[in-house]
């Protein structure tokens, strides 16, 4: 199921947007206009074997020391893009969107993302973006909240 169907089951309600080629969820923010805390970059990592999708600002980056600990896990690494590929067959290498329930995962939301009202990120390809208020997200994704950001410098 492709994400613009799991919404729409859900009754979301979202904007797409077409845009040109992105390859960064910060580069995704300037071209839409909008802060990178506003654009949710996902970054998934294996956790004890199990994979986990986190979900954070644009301009941060994951703490693996705390996401460790968040977790409770003995081992935490960020998945590389062979992996991630199979994974997200449906999107584009580096455009799966942060809603890990769509892949069979969990979905981690670090805490920084709650302060903001609408959220923005990449629909699977590098030219497609949806935007949602951040309750339609959380709506969406069901997110556990958990505090491993970091602004990136």
């Amino acid at each position: 199921m492709n994400l613009q169907s799991f919404l729409d089951g859900l009754g979301v309600s979202y904007r797409v947007s077409h845009h040109p080629t992105t390859y960064t969820a910060q580069m995704l923010a300037e071209i839409e206009h909008v802060p990178g805390r506003k654009v949710i970059k996902p970054v998934v990592v294996r956790a004890d074997g199990e994979f986990v999708m986190c979900a954070l600002p644009a301009c941060y980056r994951i703490d693996l020391g705390e996401l460790k600990d968040q977790l409770q896990a003995s081992e935490v690494r960020i998945v590389g893009e062979p992996e991630l590929t199979e994974l997200f067959p449906d999107c584009e290498p580096g455009a799966a969107p942060p809603v890990g329930r769509l892949y069979g995962m969990t979905t981690l939301m670090d805490e920084s993302l709650t302060a903001d009202d609408r959220v923005t990120f990449q629909a699977g390809t590098h030219q497609d973006a949806v935007t949602m208020s951040l309750a339609e997200y959380r709506r969406a994704a069901q997110p556990e909240i958990a505090h491993f950001g970091r602004p990136v410098a």
